[in-house]
């Protein structure tokens, strides 16, 4: 059918597939949208093919003239990155909705059809559907329960900040949102997020999958060059944008978690154990900014008693308590519980000894962990827990005496 025109009826959506060297998998993606429940009628595809040079972007011109999709096709140098090309797609976009495809994956048969009733039937501004792996891993606890209308701060929507959504293209135009170009890695979560936090409210679609997510046997659905400062950079920006749109509190501190445990975590994690002292103090020396910015005890109250120690460390400038709790955790044997006052604590390295900055209020348990084989909860049940022993219920009743 070829390109779509000014003046054709606006379509209910844009499906934007931004394309480099995806061949054959671009076969299978396109294949996707032709058999799309909702109909030909109601869909139009952008493609932009971002310097190809296997033979993808002949193919779009072909599947252009012969398919019932109204589809133009872009052809522009290659950009390094996805975020141009679905800029690209984005300003040429006339539907009602917008969803971003990559020319890798490819959509369940009733994605579209599902996903556009949703957010009518709810008023939302962006819906998720679920999303399955490929040879490589999927969507994770996000999908677990349908929501018709959920926000970020009340679900964990914010561990899913791909582009692979339905976004109400108004609320796009309206606020002026865009990938940044400039970002070689990570550059569909400022840009989620962003919506997230602008959105009239958010669908989740658990119970069908929509969005299927291709590993490629060429290893080529990677980033290449996805470096650690790259890495630190895109979880700074982010957090940048959450301080930016929320003012500091619980709420931001929510939010923050995403790029704490998500992006900066793992940097702090076991990849240091198989680093020199260089790198480790080089990747700790770029995290600093970003910590000395935005970390809190509010977050780290959100954690895992390992991670909240290694943030803190970091966060202290003590790569040397970092790799004390990773070599502790390498040796496989589960932290010894310890119970005060009711809460159980896990007696990582350095519990007890004082050190400044490095309370054991630290190793308090904050969420149900897992410890060795055993499930546990961060607070013993009432009935279980000791009682005080005299001289404590001396103080207490002194300190009930004092506030009076």
């Amino acid at each position: 059918m070829g390109d779509s025109r000014a003046d054709d009826p606006a379509p209910d959506v844009t499906v934007v597939i931004g394309a480099y060297n995806a061949m054959p998998y671009l076969v299978r993606c396109l294949e996707s949208v032709e058999a799309q429940t909702i109909g030909a009628e109601r869909i139009e595809i952008v493609a932009v093919d971002d310097g190809s040079t296997d033979g993808t972007g002949d193919h779009l011109d072909e599947f252009a003239a012969r398919t019932k999709i109204p589809t133009r096709v872009v052809h522009q140098a290659n950009s390094g990155a996805p975020g141009g090309p679905r800029n690209t797609g984005l300003g040429l976009a006339r539907g009602r909705f917008v969803f971003f495809l990559d020319a890798d994956d490819f959509l369940g048969d009733e994605a579209l059809e599902r996903l556009v009733a949703m957010a009518d039937r709810n008023g939302t501004d962006v819906a998720l559907g679920r999303v399955e792996g490929v040879n490589r891993g999927g969507g994770g606890s996000v999908y677990r329960t349908t929501l018709e209308r959920t926000d970020v701060f009340s679900s964990n929507i914010k561990f899913t900040l791909s582009a692979q959504k339905l976004f109400r293209r108004d609320l796009l135009v309206r606020h002026g949102l865009r990938f940044d170009t400039s970002m070689r890695f990570g550059e569909d979560a400022p840009f989620t997020m962003e919506a997230y936090l602008r959105a009239d409210g958010v669908s989740v679609l658990a119970d069908y999958t929509c969005y299927y997510l291709v590993g490629r046997e060429d290893g080529n659905h990677v980033r290449k060059g996805t470096t650690i400062p790259a890495r630190i950079e895109s979880g700074h920006l982010l957090a940048d944008l959450i301080a930016a749109h929320v003012p500091a509190g619980d709420r931001r501190d929510l939010l923050m978690i995403r790029p704490f445990a998500s992006t900066l975590l793992p940097l702090l994690g076991p990849i240091m154990l198989g680093q020199s002292p260089e790198e480790r103090q080089r990747t700790l020396d770029l995290a600093a900014p970003m910590l000395a910015a935005y970390w809190t005890e509010g977050i780290g109250r959100r954690l895992k008693v390992d991670e909240r120690l290694r943030l803190t460390a970091a966060a202290l400038g003590r790569l040397d308590l970092i790799m004390d709790v990773l070599t502790f955790q390498k040796a496989g044997t589960p932290p010894e519980v310890t119970v005060r006052d009711g809460r159980r604590h896990l007696a990582y390295p350095h519990f007890g000894a004082g050190l400044d900055g490095f309370p054991d209020e630290l190793y308090a348990m904050r969420i149900t962990e897992q410890v060795g084989d055993q499930r546990l909860a961060p607070t013993l049940p009432t009935a279980a827990r000791p009682k005080p022993s005299f001289a404590r219920r001396v103080v207490r009743k002194l300190k009930r005496t004092l506030r009076r």
